[in-house]
């Protein structure tokens, strides 16, 4: 697996009270919350990732 980027993100205190309980109730970090939410937006998007991995199935 290749290494994860780091990113510092600021976010609104409302917000990321609403992602980490979103998280909490997916049995999920609010990091792991996170990624899912922008992959999840990229697929709607048509911008995929996986599109030009190959490691996924």
């Amino acid at each position: 697996m290749a290494e994860r980027k780091k990113v510092l993100l600021r976010l609104d205190p409302a917000v990321y009270d609403a992602v980490a309980k979103w998280a909490a109730d997916d049995l999920r970090s609010v990091n792991a919350q996170i990624e899912f939410a922008l992959r999840r937006a990229l697929d709607q998007a048509g911008r995929s990732p996986r599109a030009s991995r190959s490691d996924d199935s």
